[in-house]
């Protein structure tokens, strides 16, 4: 990343005094010409960096420059450090050579207090991989092809300008502009197979982001739940449910009340409790729930 690169010059010159172009260009292993031009920028951006040719020469920081550390304070450095530790946790934002770089001249120790980890347990492999493709197919703006298993059971095949990683209530999502809808859309990664980044690129400005909810769930057909949980899924209850929609009974059972598309997955959701659920109302749901366990017996029902 250049800004990263941008700071590790600035970095060096303040403790070398003096460096070639050519040795930082074997350093950050780029063109002596990629160089030339972070100089300039740097100049631009007002650091006193300048260049002096001949026998001697290099690039060099005015002697009078100091990134003064006192503008901040103890607590502004240790927010500072926090924020990009916070940011690296993630094992896929490169703010390593910065954070290394500032505590350094913060003259803090480094404090290990975070690690995100977004795989599943048993497949973090494949989902670092996934990751990786996708966030270098945003950054680069490259298109990807992928196939889709969505949450009504239907397998597509798409192509899709990727614009955004969004992590939102314990999974990864990416949202897109995707050609075979012509509209955005929000993709669960879980659910995006064999996905390949493709030659083809777009501008990324020509697609600003909305803000949107996924179009899996349509909001307009909502349905007044309420289901009574067993104490031993007190977890999932305080996992899953707002605080406001839920009551704790006497004896450690639950009553929720909540709105609710009135889906297949909402039948699933619920089934996903087994024995430690009861619907309580409406009528219509606790029939369908009724009707949806009998054909689960009769697939446990010995044949005659």
């Amino acid at each position: 990343m250049q800004i990263n690169r941008l700071f590790e010059i600035v970095y060096l010159l303040m403790h070398k005094k003096k460096m070639t172009a050519d040795e930082l260009a074997t350093h950050f292993e780029v063109s002596k010409r990629t160089i030339l031009r972070d100089v300039e920028t740097l100049s631009a951006a007002g650091i006193p960096v300048y260049t002096m040719q001949g026998k001697g020469g290099g690039i060099f920081l005015h002697d009078r420059f100091v990134l003064n550390k006192t503008v901040l304070s103890e607590t502004d450095q240790q927010q500072i450090l926090f924020a990009l530790q916070g940011m690296s946790a993630t094992q896929h934002i490169e703010t390593e050579g910065i954070l290394s770089r500032l505590r350094s001249l913060f003259d803090q120790a480094g404090k290990d207090w975070i690690e995100v980890d977004f795989s599943r347990w048993g497949n973090q492999a494949s989902d670092r991989s996934k990751f990786d493709l996708l966030k270098n197919a945003v950054m680069h703006e490259r298109a990807i092809t992928f196939t889709y298993y969505s949450a009504n059971g239907e397998t597509t095949k798409r192509t899709a300008y990727p614009l955004k990683l969004v992590f939102k209530s314990t999974a990864w999502y990416l949202q897109a502009y995707c050609l075979l809808r012509n509209d955005f859309r929000l993709f669960k990664i879980t659910r995006m197979m064999h996905v390949v980044l493709l030659d083809d690129t777009f501008d990324g400005k020509a697609y600003p982001v909305p803000e949107m909810e996924p179009s899996e769930y349509p909001l307009t057909e909502l349905v007044e739940v309420k289901l009574h949980f067993d104490a031993q899924v007190a977890y999932r209850v305080y996992d899953e449910f707002l605080e406001e929609d839920m009551t704790k009974n006497d004896d450690g059972s639950f009553t929720v009340s909540m709105r609710i598309p009135n889906d297949y997955w909402l039948y699933d959701y619920i089934l996903s409790f087994g024995s430690m659920v009861e619907v309580i109302e409406p009528q219509s749901v606790r029939a369908e729930i009724i009707r949806q366990a009998e054909q689960i017996m009769k697939k446990y029902t010995p044949k005659a």
